[in-house]
């Protein structure tokens, strides 16, 4: 899902790929890797939290109520996904900020895999406003608010507003969209970029 990595903010920062869906192997469209910053509107910023890990991830609009599993690199520097076995789990990429942290925290799942629609089948009905709450392994809660949800090609992922620094709490939220390929994978990425609640 996500590849080649570089520094940022003393971060592993890959490059993005996204797996395919269960409709075959890994779909691996590489992008260019971020640089510089990515402003998230914050005029009266909340207190960052001290960093915790997520262990469940709650979206009431897109009926989610799912664990949160850590993920990190494959040895080809794409980042892992959660098994499609497991296409009711999310994955939070703990080589980034944890949600509340100042930074870009990204959580990452399947749209549906081959058996069958997965926990982020309903994000695409996301709306600017809808909330999203984060549990932390600390006890605390982080609550987010949807800023806005991108389509994006698979081969020109939006990196920079994904993974740049971010003067407060950011949440990201990355699934498989689009169309089916002629090569059996979705063409697209879903992502939810929100902002502290």
């Amino acid at each position: 899902m996500l590849g080649a990595s570089l520094a940022l903010s003393g971060r592993e920062t890959p490059v993005v790929r996204i797996e395919a869906s269960g409709h075959g192997s890994t779909d691996t469209a590489p992008t260019a890797p971020a640089t510089g910053t990515a402003a998230t509107p914050a005029a009266t910023a909340p207190k960052p939290l001290a960093p915790s890990p997520p262990t469940r991830l709650l979206i009431p609009t897109a009926g989610v109520d799912a664990p949160v599993a850590d993920l990190g690199l494959n040895a080809d520097g794409t980042v892992q996904v959660p098994p499609a076995d497991r296409g009711d789990e999310v994955g939070w990429y703990r080589n980034g900020p944890t949600p509340g942290e100042t930074g870009p925290a990204v959580l990452i799942g399947h749209y549906d895999t081959v058996h069958g629609p997965a926990v982020f089948r309903q994000l695409p009905k996301l709306r600017p406003g809808d909330p999203i709450h984060v549990r932390r392994a600390d006890g605390s809660t982080a609550d987010f608010k949807v800023r806005t949800l991108l389509q994006a090609a698979k081969d020109s992922f939006p990196t920079e507003q994904v993974y740049g620094d971010t003067p407060a709490p950011a949440l990201r939220v990355i699934t498989c969209g689009g169309r089916i390929g002629s090569d059996g994978h979705w063409t697209d990425n879903i992502i939810v970029l929100a902002d502290p609640a």
